[in-house]
């Protein structure tokens, strides 16, 4: 026991020894630690503390920079205003209601003069200075005086040009743009696409949908351009844009206007999946011949592979955030297209890209189904008519109208659709137009215009207007306008004595614009239903070789009928009438039956196109049936005397064709035996085989029957085989070679012909 007890009193003091407490150096080296930690602390609250003056300061001078921009602004607000100021107190800054009345007051001044000069001198000179020392009572005197407009003083003014930005402003007018392109490539599209602009529940969103064209407002193009990059800095002159929607590019190339294009700006439709195609391509042609200006809408861009869809962005920014594969394909597609227009002899660029605007031709991306890129095509119209179209688009009281088309309308009778592009028309104004039985002189009924979209369907669908201003697309209804010929300008005779000259000029001009077009001698007898239609049919009979004796414009009546019958003794072929969009009156179809005329009807090209060559075709065919009997096709044969089969009755043997060609029904003769004819060819055989005809070179087998009536003639007695076998040809057989088988004869059987006939002795 005293063992174990002594264990357990040893144990004790030895967990005494082993519990020691923490050494110097560990206690050195936590200090240490410590002392690191609160240095780093320190450190990063002076760094807080520095960061904090270091903004505060940063404010400071952001807060001076603000104010002395303030500063800036206020004082050049100030400037401005001492210099508005100062120009009012010169008279030389006034707006348009000023300046129209201070040329009213000018006019006034000059009566009054006049007035005072002849009563007393002394009073003038004293009115004057009156007058001169302020202006403030002449503004009273004209508001007081009468309202009405002296355009001829307003005219004086502008012509001095001391017009004030902000006058001018006002006085632009909207510019008319055409949509140009070839077939599918999305010119209607792009149209529906600008009128629907903002088209919600119904609303029509202030785009009026007029007459051969669309009205496109002011807030309708800034509804658009929202999206444009610097919209926020855009200002915008023009009250609109007047986008001509005629089909196809027809109505656009014919239009004339004083020798003008009736358009200020055209949009180019190049599809990017085709580029530049023939349509694309003659419409090109016609801006060049115009010198219009154009921009192109490099239009389907939706339709490039894995294109991402983002309208309400400008379209810089949505082919920067497209895939690399499509910006790639965006690239060479364009590149395409850039390197087509160099073929044409066009410089032309992206617009972003464009070095220099006025050399280069500018491509917008669009795509009219998703409407991306259409704010851009709108803003660079916009931009292109206030800076290089600026001058062209300031308004013009003189009159500029064109007639767009002639419509019979229920209710309103014939009227006309018209493009006015400057000045203004009333109703009751006195118009000249061109007609089909010379000059129209009518007087304006009623001038209406459409209402907004939404109401399009009510029955009465036209508000009537007393006054329209350009540029605007108008219906005027009048009387006697059944003959008015589209195309063509339209004169206001403001006076009576105007009237003649004006029906002069529209002569002049009907006459300037059908002596273009040459007339064949022999030729169909054209008509259509308006200039511009009439050139283009003429120009595809022309590419399609086919000549035009006559022309006229309106419907077919018995007139024309006899025209067009003197062809029936020349060339019954061309005794017809192509009838292009026209009506035929029913006793002109009458005679036209009882002279065997031909009258064509069809409201497509194509179509009056193919019903003649149909005709045409039928025609020659019945021709080469009826005179097959007649014409003798040129031949000579030489005889092979081992192939004498049947020396007579019939003559069967081989012979070789040594130059023309021979046809069963020709009669052969012998020249070397005075003339003796053998009989006629009834059949040929090649290698035991049924021909109808042999050429040059081949050798053949024939039968020779004799001619009903003669007797029959025999090989070895009234011929052998050193004779020469020719066909026997007359002047009736040459001439219906001629007529009817021109084209079955080569240039070498003419020549064997011309043998012939002068070895028959033929005149």
């Amino acid at each position: 026991m005293s063992t174990n007890d002594a264990k357990k009193k040893k144990k004790p003091v030895a967990s005494v020894k082993d519990k020691k407490g923490p050494g110097k150096k560990a206690i050195a080296a936590l200090k240490e630690v410590l002392q690191q930690q609160k240095e780093e602390e320190e450190k990063l609250r002076r760094e807080e503390e520095e960061e904090e003056k270091r903004l505060e300061e940063l404010e400071r001078q952001k807060e001076e920079k603000i104010k002395l921009e303030q500063e800036k602004k206020e004082k050049k607000k100030q400037k401005e205003k001492e210099k508005k100021e100062r120009l009012k107190a010169e008279g030389k800054f006034l707006t348009p209601k000023q300046k129209a009345d201070r040329a009213r007051a000018q006019l006034l001044l000059e009566t009054f003069k006049a007035q005072s000069e002849a009563l007393r001198n002394q009073s003038t000179v004293d009115k004057v200075d009156e007058n001169d020392e302020s202006d403030k009572s002449d503004d009273e005197a004209i508001q007081n005086s009468d309202d009405n407009k002296n355009d001829e003083a307003v005219k004086v003014q502008t012509q001095n040009g001391d017009l004030s930005k902000e006058e001018e402003e006002s006085d632009l007018r909207a510019a008319v743009v055409c949509v140009l392109g070839h077939v599918d490539t999305g010119k209607t599209k792009i149209l529906d696409k600008l009128r629907r602009t903002n088209v919600q529940d119904g609303e029509a969103g202030g785009i009026t949908q007029q007459i051969g064209a669309t009205n496109v407002p002011l807030h309708a193009i800034k509804e658009q351009t929202k999206v444009v990059n610097g919209y926020a800095t855009k200002k915008f002159l023009v009250p609109g844009l007047l986008i001509i929607d005629t089909p196809g590019h027809e109505s656009f190339s014919n239009l004339r206007n004083r020798g003008s294009s009736l358009c200020d700006i055209a949009i180019l439709v190049v599809d990017i999946m085709h580029g530049l195609e023939p349509q694309t391509i003659e419409s090109i042609n016609i801006l060049k011949s115009k010198k219009t200006p154009f921009i192109v809408a490099l239009n389907k861009i939706d339709r490039l592979y894995d294109w991402q869809t983002n309208p309400r962005k400008d379209v810089r920014d949505i082919l920067s955030s497209q895939h690399s594969n499509t910006q790639n394909e965006f690239k060479t597609r364009s590149q395409n297209v850039i390197l087509q227009f160099a073929e044409q002899g066009l410089n032309a660029a992206l617009f972003y890209e464009n070095p220099d605007p006025k050399s280069y031709v500018s491509l917008v991306p669009t795509s009219a189904i998703t409407g991306e890129g259409m704010g851009n095509l709108l803003d660079l119209i916009v931009e292109n008519c206030q800076t290089h179209l600026y001058k062209r688009l300031v308004f013009n009281t003189e009159l500029q109208a064109t007639v767009l088309e002639v419509k019979a309308i229920t209710g309103l009778g014939t009227t006309i659709d018209t493009i006015l592009v400057n000045g203004y028309l009333k109703e009751g104004d006195t118009i000249v137009v061109a007609g089909t039985d010379g000059p129209v002189v009518t007087q304006i009924r009623s001038l209406l215009m459409p209402q907004p979209l939404k109401e399009l369907r009510v029955k009465n669908a036209y508000i009537e207007y007393k006054e329209i201003k350009a540029a605007q697309g108008v219906k005027i209804a009048a009387k006697d306008l059944e003959k008015a010929i589209a195309g063509l300008n339209i004169y206001v005779a403001n006076k009576t004595e105007e009237i003649e000259r004006l029906k002069e000029v529209v002569a002049k001009e009907l006459k300037s614009a059908l002596s273009t077009i040459k007339l064949q001698d022999r030729g169909v007898y054209v008509q259509a239903s308006t200039l511009g239609s009439l050139e283009a049919l003429l120009d595809f009979l022309r590419s399609s070789k086919i000549p035009y004796s006559n022309i006229r414009i309106g419907p077919v009546v018995k007139k024309d009928v006899m025209k067009a019958s003197i062809m029936l003794e020349h060339s019954p072929l061309y005794a017809t009438i192509l009838a292009f969009d026209v009506k035929v009156e029913r006793d002109a179809q009458e005679l036209a039956d009882t002279l065997n005329v031909k009258i064509f009807q069809a409201d497509i090209i194509y179509h009056l196109f193919d019903k003649f060559t149909a005709y045409q075709d039928d025609l020659k065919k019945k021709n080469r049936d009826q005179y097959k009997s007649i014409a003798v096709f040129p031949c000579k044969l030489k005889v092979l005397p081992q192939f004498v089969f049947n020396s007579r009755d019939p003559i069967v043997m081989g012979v070789m064709v040594e130059s023309g060609i021979v046809k069963e029904g020709t009669p052969i003769c012998v020249p070397s035996k005075e003339f003796v004819e053998l009989g006629i060819v009834t059949s040929i055989e090649n290698n035991h085989k049924a021909v109808e005809t042999a050429r040059k070179g081949q050798e053949i087998c024939i039968k020779i029957e004799p001619i009903p009536g003669d007797a029959p003639k025999m090989f070895g007695r009234h011929f052998d085989e050193k004779d020469l076998l020719v066909s026997k040809i007359s002047r009736q057989s040459i001439d219906a070679c001629k007529d009817h088988f021109r084209d079955d004869l080569l240039k070498t059987d003419w020549q064997l012909m011309v043998e012939l006939k002068k070895m028959f002795e033929i005149l």
